[in-house]
C-alpha cells in the first residue's frame, strides 16, 4: 500500500498552481563534447540535483511566490528524500507526494561548454503515478486555479488529470518528452506549451517551416491556446480567442546551463495565467524567468526569485 508522505491538505486550501508530474534525481556530468556512437569521453565529477519536470515546475513557481502544490510519486530511497526535502525548502505543499512503488526516477544529463544538455530519463516511480492516484487527489485538484502537467508520467494519468479538472480550472501541458496526444487532452490545453522539437513531433509531416506555421497547425488540433518556446529568441503565443500569433522577445543573457529552463518558463507562465494575466503578458514574464534560469548551473538551484527576475 502506498501512503502520502505528508497529510493531504484541507479542502478549503487554495493553490495558485498544482503541478502533476515527475520527480527525478538529476545526475549531471559536464563534457567537452557529446560522445558519438560507440565513443567514450571523459566528463567532470558527478553532481546530483533534485529534478524532474514536475518537481522543477513546483519549485520554480514557489520560488517566485506562487502558492504551489505537487502531486507526484517518488521511491522510498535517498533520492526520494532529497526530492521531498527540496520541495519543502522551496515552500511547496508536499501533501500530494506519494511514496513507493519503485525507485525514484533518475535523469542522466550531460552538459557541454555552451550550456546545451542531453538527457536520458529512467522513469522509476513516476511510471507508477496512476489515474487512481489522480482520483484520490480530488480535493487537491479542486483547490487549484491552474494545473500543470508534462509527459514524464503515464499518458493515461495525464488524461485522467484533464478529466478531473473542475470548471474554471486551467490546464497547462508541456508534452515533453513528446508523444501522441488524445483529442480530449489537446482540447483541454490552455495553453499547450512546446519547443520546436515538440511542435514538429506533434504536427508531423504537416509542420511548416516557421514558428507562426507551427502555431497555426497546433491551434487547429484543438488547444485553446499555444505557446512555442524559442530559446534565446523568446516565445511565440497564439490564442484562439485572440488575434493571431504574437512574438515575445527574451532578454539577452550569457547561458551557463539550460537544464530546467523550460520548466521554469512553464511554471512562471502557469502562475501568471492563474493571476488573470493575458497570454502574451504572462509569456513576457515567463521568458524573463527562463532567461534568468540559464545563467546558473543546475535545474532547481538555478530558478530565480521574483526579485532576481525584476533585476534582470
Amino acid at each position: 500500500m502506498y501512503e502520502h508522505e505528508d497529510p493531504a491538505p484541507a479542502a478549503p486550501s487554495r493553490y495558485d498552481l498544482l503541478v502533476v508530474g515527475s520527480a527525478n534525481a538529476d545526475l549531471v556530468v559536464g563534457v567537452d563534447r557529446r560522445p558519438g556512437p560507440g565513443e567514450t569521453v571523459l566528463g567532470s565529477d558527478l553532481v546530483v540535483h533534485p529534478g524532474g519536470k514536475g518537481a522543477n515546475q513546483a519549485v520554480a513557481a514557489a520560488r517566485l511566490g506562487a502558492r504551489t502544490a505537487l502531486l507526484a510519486r517518488v521511491g522510498d530511497d535517498a533520492h526520494g528524500l532529497l526530492l521531498r526535502d527540496s520541495q519543502r525548502e522551496a515552500g511547496v505543499d508536499t501533501g500530494g507526494v506519494l511514496v513507493g512503488g519503485a525507485p525514484t526516477g533518475v535523469a542522466l544529463i550531460t552538459v557541454d561548454p555552451s550550456g546545451d544538455n542531453s538527457i536520458v530519463v529512467s522513469p522509476g516511480a513516476n511510471a507508477r503515478l496512476t489515474p487512481e492516484d489522480i482520483q484520490g487527489a480530488g480535493a487537491l485538484i479542486a483547490a487549484a486555479r491552474v494545473v500543470s502537467v508534462q509527459l514524464e508520467i503515464p499518458l493515461d494519468t495525464v488524461a485522467a488529470t484533464a478529466r478531473a479538472l473542475r470548471p474554471g480550472t486551467r490546464l497547462v501541458l508541456n508534452p515533453s518528452p513528446p508523444a501522441p496526444l488524445p483529442d480530449e487532452v489537446l482540447a483541454a490545453c490552455d495553453p499547450l506549451v512546446v519547443n520546436e522539437h515538440e511542435a514538429r513531433f506533434i504536427l508531423g509531416a504537416s509542420a511548416g517551416g516557421t514558428p507562426e506555421a507551427w502555431a497555426q497547425g497546433l491551434t487547429a488540433l484543438g488547444p485553446r491556446s499555444v505557446v512555442i518556446t524559442l530559446g534565446a529568441e523568446g516565445a511565440l503565443v497564439a490564442d484562439t480567442r485572440g488575434d493571431g500569433a504574437v512574438h515575445v522577445p527574451s532578454p539577452r543573457v550569457d547561458a551557463v546551463d539550460t537544464t530546467g529552463a523550460g520548466d521554469a518558463f512553464t511554471a512562471a507562465l502557469a502562475w501568471r495565467l492563474g493571476l488573470g494575466e493575458g497570454l502574451a503578458e504572462a509569456a513576457a514574464f515567463a521568458v524573463r524567468v527562463g532567461a534568468a534560469a540559464v545563467t546558473k548551473e543546475g535545474a532547481q538551484a538555478s530558478f530565480p526569485t521574483a526579485e532576481e527576475v525584476a533585476a534582470l
